[in-house]
């Protein structure tokens, strides 16, 4: 028996099956869980066409975080595939990249605020819509890259991290009463989609695997995603408002 047997999840941003996010999926169907996935406009497709390479092809519904009204459909669109969640899975980040590569002080305000609210708000929003479907309590882990930091290339994105990990823990204490845990891990870099359109990504990869105490491989997103799993089982039922560390150790360690 799965630790997920018979849960119901969702899991957003599956756009590629080297994403963290699909490894989550695949890993919570071999679990028990029921896996329903989220995807958004053009990529709506490319979304469906992942559901239909995990184990158990899983259902996608639509959501744009930046669209009140599909977020305010979004339980009512769930309920057409699931009676109700146990957890979600917020996986979804973006930053124009006038705002990123070196181009911090540069950045100017409609950019950083795309890169705010589709990176961090969406947390908030996700988390509200979400909610009322977690009547019996659940789970809300999210996925970010160490926003205490100033990373190289990194910028507006890195600023937008520091906003998401703060609205977890504001999650965490909003939803607490209602029995929902809201966690994020943060992982080490990946050469995930969501990393390729980082301009100069290989500058925050660089030397890695050579500091951190376990060594790392960013070409593999398990461990991260096993995490990730682990967290919205029921052996975590006292941890909320947490950032657990997958880089190999790197956050433990000095320069």
């Amino acid at each position: 028996m799965g630790m997920l047997e018979g849960k119901n999840i969702l899991v957003t941003g599956v756009l590629t099956e080297g994403s963290i996010a699909f490894h989550v999926a695949r890993l919570c169907q071999e679990q028990g869980a029921t896996v329903l996935l989220s995807g958004v406009g053009r990529s709506l497709k490319i979304t469906q066409a992942m559901g239909r390479r995990l184990p158990v092809e899983a259902q996608v519904v639509e959501l744009d975080v930046t669209d009140e009204e599909q977020v305010a459909a979004l339980p009512e669109r769930v309920r057409e595939h699931l009676p109700h969640l146990d957890g979600v899975v917020h996986s979804i980040g973006f930053a124009p990249q006038s705002v990123m590569g070196g181009n911090f002080m540069t950045g100017e305000w409609p950019d950083v605020s795309t890169a705010v609210q589709i990176s961090a708000y969406s947390l908030k929003a996700l988390a509200a819509a979400t909610a009322p479907l977690m009547s019996e309590g659940g789970s809300i882990v999210g996925l970010t890259f160490d926003g205490r930091y100033a990373w190289p290339v990194y910028d507006w994105m890195g600023v937008a991290k520091a906003a998401f990990e703060a609205v977890s823990r504001y999650v965490a204490r909003d939803l607490g009463p209602q029995g929902i845990r809201c966690n994020v891990v943060s992982a080490g870099p990946i050469k995930t989609t969501a990393a390729k359109h980082i301009p100069g990504f290989d500058q925050m990869e660089s030397n890695w695997d050579t500091r951190a105490p376990l060594g790392w491989d960013s070409s593999d997103p398990e461990p991260a995603a096993k995490a990730v799993t682990a967290l919205l089982t029921d052996w975590f039922p006292a941890t909320t408002g947490e950032m657990i560390h997958v880089d190999g150790g790197v956050h433990a360690m000095g320069q």
